[in-house]
């Protein structure tokens, strides 16, 4: 079988190399970190084990996304904990909305809002409903060529809503087009916010501007099957690297990628660190369009047509959002009892920048995540990236400065859901978008892949003939979840690839 390469251990690339490796392909995972996961990796520091970036795991439920790849990857079973409370939001009126994986999260909704938002959790769900169904049949996205819209067109057929007298219905064909904003309309104005707080952590944007498929699929998470891992959300990289080695491949760390070697417009090795190199008949890249891009410079490859056909999205600090983080160790008496495990507090707009924080803490029953009687909590708010670069550039000691201080700000913001914190801590660990580079190698610290505005603003998977580009910025976007199905679907492109290649007379 052919060589595959794959630059970064996500959980996208790695869910490609699992289905590559049980195909029988020789897989090689390259990851510059010491441990697998990237963004959704979990570190060790001081005796507590903290989620880096992604800290909600969803998609776990009967034939949906993560059991696709669980399946398709020969993984027996994810060995976690389901949760059916997702998350509690809190509102800037001091009243909580619990989301829940059943109808208590609509009851829970209409009493803070009132009984008119359950068509929109109608609309929501029957929707999202259509757009998983569609996802994971694993379509092309986006669809290119005649081939391809055909073979869409004939798989995507299903997941039109028909009426009750079994007429096609235009809802599915105007939200193509049209934001969340327009299935708001008449809504309270409280109700809007707490939607807008929901998309911003999920779609990374608001109702506004996130378009109405992907942003009924960004809501539904919590409908979703929410699980806790022993040890961290990293448990989900783990396995799925185990699940590469156990089919011959291999997984290597601490080897950073510095280029992609061309040969008459398509990659044949690539080239570590060090300067070792590791010959490829396919190179997948678990990597930004901006890391990519660095890799193949001076190569030969056209690259520049690649980005300028998406001149829009050439500069990383207009194309989406940062993180600033917090990794908090603390004593975990003050906890009450049946706390939920995933919150949120919204306090007002604009949204982001601390106006809107998401934090998540580890179970009591980890102890592997903390000494005895501690717990670890994530927090984070949306941050706009260049500020952050350009103190940390021309300020170094303001840089520090204003990063202590946003730690402080964003520990006494949760103190309003979990007084006494302050007094508990024994860790605290700020995280900035010049952390997250350094840590993950995302280019500027972006995460989260672009906001979803355009159901068309997937990039395609299919960068050059045998280079592959899987993660976040790819169909069907962001989550855990929609990561993992992207790698699986670039899986099954390549082995079809492959085998179209094969058929052809010499």
């Amino acid at each position: 079988m052919k060589r595959v390469v794959l630059i970064g251990a996500g959980i996208g690339g790695l869910a490609t190399a699992a289905v590559l490796a049980k195909s029988g392909y020789d897989v090689t995972v390259l990851e510059a970190h010491v441990y697998p996961g990237g963004c959704a990796g979990t570190f060790y520091h001081q005796g507590y084990r903290f989620d880096a970036g992604a800290t909600l795991a969803g998609g776990f439920y009967p034939s949906g996304p993560m059991d696709v790849v669980a399946k398709e990857a020969g993984i027996s079973g994810w060995a976690g904990i389901l949760d059916e409370l997702a998350m509690a939001v809190h509102m800037p009126s001091g009243q909580v909305v619990r989301r829940w994986s059943d109808e208590r999260s609509l009851e829970e909704s209409k009493a803070v809002f009132g009984d008119q938002v359950e068509m929109f959790w109608r609309w929501q769900q029957k929707t999202a409903d259509a757009l998983w169904n569609l996802a994971l049949r694993l379509p092309s996205w986006p669809p290119k060529g005649l081939e391809q819209i055909s073979r869409l067109a004939f798989t995507g057929l299903s997941w039109i809503q028909q009426d009750p007298v079994g007429r096609l219905s235009p809802v599915l064909f105007a939200d193509i087009i049209r934001p969340v904003t327009y299935h708001l309309r008449g809504l309270p104005e409280a109700f809007r916010l707490f939607v807008d707080g929901q998309l911003l952590i999920s779609a990374q944007t608001t109702s506004e501007q996130a378009n109405a498929l992907y942003g009924a699929s960004a809501l539904d998470l919590p409908r979703r099957g929410v699980m806790h891992f022993q040890g961290g959300i990293g448990t989900i990289a783990e396995t799925l690297a185990h699940s590469v080695e156990q089919n011959k491949g291999r997984v290597i760390y601490r080897q950073e990628v510095k280029r992609i070697i061309f040969e008459n417009d398509k990659p044949v090795a690539v080239e570590g660190k060090r300067k070792e190199r590791f010959d490829a008949d396919i190179v997948v890249c678990n990597l930004t369009p901006w890391n990519i891009a660095q890799l193949t410079e001076d190569s030969g490859w056209d690259r520049m047509k690649w980005f300028s056909d998406r001149s829009e999205h050439f500069s990383v600090f207009d194309s989406g959002w940062g993180a600033f983080t917090a990794y908090i160790g603390f004593d975990g008496s003050i906890v009450p009892k049946d706390f939920p495990l995933h919150q949120q507090k919204i306090f007002g707009e604009p949204l982001g920048e601390g106006n809107s924080i998401f934090m998540s803490l580890s179970p009591e029953w980890d102890v592997s995540r903390a000494p005895s009687g501690h717990r670890t909590l994530t927090i984070s708010t949306h941050t706009r990236l260049e500020p952050w670069w350009r103190l940390f550039s021309d300020d170094p000691a303001r840089y520090e400065q204003k990063k202590e201080a946003f730690l402080q700000e964003i520990i006494c913001k949760v103190e309003q859901i979990l007084p006494q914190l302050t007094n508990a801590i024994h860790l605290a660990l700020p995280g900035t978008p010049v952390t997250f580079q350094r840590f993950t190698r995302r280019k500027a610290g972006w995460v989260g892949g672009f906001p979803q505005k355009d159901l068309f603003q997937a990039w395609p998977a299919r960068l050059a003939p045998g280079l592959w580009m899987v993660g976040d910025s790819i169909f069907p976007g962001q989550s855990i979840a929609a990561v993992a199905l992207g790698g699986v679907r670039i899986a099954k492109e390549i082995k079809s690839s492959d085998n179209i290649e094969r058929m052809q007379p010499i």
